[in-house]
């Protein structure tokens, strides 16, 4: 109901000619899953009652992994931090489809939270924007910067306008693409994507989800996505939604 919803607000967008159908933006965020780190215990671990409300948890010197440990609460959520110096989290990763033309969703994913699962949610979202005699463009930040990911977007004739990784190595985004004017363009355009995170995090409650399960949680995901299309379309000037 949720991705049917979506669709008729993203159907209102199109009528109004609102939608870019060349330039796109893809780009990931953290959802906090509704799971804590205590509930986060060995996969072989006997299931013992607690022992209080609060109880107190040491994990000094454990390490835990999601291939040995899993969240007692929600299964399907994954320890996972963003980037260097960030705390870990239990959390899902929402996964979004931007067009660059006024910045509305057209697409989203919610998936696990893994270090592939970005690249992965993009190349299952760019099919529905592709067109059969003409390439589009896809902007991304530099986590999107890797051969793999390059090479099946052109195959899918999508021009990748990644920003470029150099930090100690080669990026796989070379002079044909960066010679364009139009790569500085998407690079520029691709940050209105946060104003998108922004929005769900703060005003659609999606910081923290209150639902347990990746199929609930993506419920939750997409009917807020829709929700911001409304407001940015308002803000747009199309009284009618």
């Amino acid at each position: 109901m949720a991705k049917k919803f979506f669709e008729k607000v993203l159907s209102q967008a199109r009528s109004a000619k609102l939608l870019s159908d060349e330039h796109f933006t893809v780009d990931g965020t953290l959802i906090e899953a509704w799971a804590s780190l205590k509930s986060f215990r060995p996969k072989d671990e006997d299931p013992k009652p607690p022992a209080g409300r609060n109880d107190a948890v040491d994990f000094k010197g454990q390490k835990r992994k999601n291939d040995t440990h899993a969240s007692t609460t929600d299964p399907q959520a994954r320890l996972y931090r963003k980037g260097n110096g960030q705390t870990a989290k239990m959390s899902y990763l929402g996964n979004v489809l931007m067009e660059n033309r006024h910045g509305l969703v057209v697409d989203t994913r919610l998936e696990q939270a893994t270090g592939t699962a970005e690249c992965e949610a993009a190349l299952s979202m760019l099919p529905g924007v592709t067109k059969e005699h003409r390439r589009v463009t896809v902007g991304g930040d530099k986590g999107y910067d890797n051969d793999a990911f390059v090479r099946a977007t052109r195959k899918m004739k999508v021009v990748p306008h990644v920003a470029q990784n150099i930090s100690n190595r080669e990026s796989a985004i070379d002079g044909r693409t960066t010679c364009h004017p139009g790569y500085k363009i998407s690079l520029r355009l691709r940050k209105r994507v946060e104003e998108i995170f922004g929005w769900m995090k703060t005003t659609g409650g999606m910081r923290k989800t209150r639902y347990i399960g990746q199929r609930k949680v993506g419920w939750q995901f997409t009917l807020v996505a829709a929700a911001y299309n409304l407001v940015r379309m308002r803000n747009l000037g199309l009284g009618s939604t």
